[in-house]
């Protein structure tokens, strides 16, 4: 089982190569909100089409690939599972998903949404909107997480939480072992 990842430091990549962030740091924080608000969701869903593709190729994919993204990343997912045919993607509090949800439309894909309920960059609102939007679509899995807040799933993150992110951990093997075999 292969997965694309869409991380952060992935996204950022045609903005400035080799950029590494902490959320320990209010200067890096800084800079990564410069490069979010910058940043190209077309481009970054065609690069992650390219990956998957190549992806593909590999033998020991057997030519099916997902995709797992946070926060931005997780966006990305969102629009690979309207826009492409990947085999299945997750995301982990995607952010402003909200802004594209007019493609749920066209979101064909088995898609899985980690939702943290506490999430200070994604409202109740929003994740209420969100549930509305999606969950109708039968592809769609959303898990809620009561207690927790964005990053929920990073180590070393200041938001990091164990009991979340091992719970979130699990249902996403399930979810990849089910769609990728």
């Amino acid at each position: 089982m292969r997965t694309a990842a869409a991380l952060s430091r992935a996204t950022v990549r045609r903005q400035e190569p080799g950029v590494e962030l902490s959320d320990h740091n209010p200067d890096h924080v800084q800079k990564a909100f410069d490069l979010y608000y910058e940043f190209d969701y077309d481009l970054g869903v065609r690069d992650m089409e390219d990956t998957w593709h190549y992806l593909q190729k590999i033998p020991e994919c057997s030519g099916k690939v997902g995709a797992v993204g946070y926060c931005l990343g997780g966006k990305l997912c969102y629009l690979m599972c309207c826009r492409t045919d990947i085999d299945c993607a997750v995301a982990y509090y995607g952010t402003y998903i909200e802004h594209r949800i007019k493609e749920v439309k066209n979101l064909h894909r088995p898609f899985v949404l980690h939702m943290a309920m506490k999430d200070r960059w994604v409202q109740a609102e929003v994740n209420d909107m969100l549930e509305r939007r999606l969950s109708p679509n039968p592809l769609v899995t959303i898990h809620k997480y009561p207690g927790a807040d964005h990053a929920f799933a990073r180590h070393g993150g200041r938001t990091y939480s164990k009991p979340e992110a091992d719970r979130a951990l699990t249902l996403t093997v399930d979810f990849f072992k089910k769609h990728l075999g």
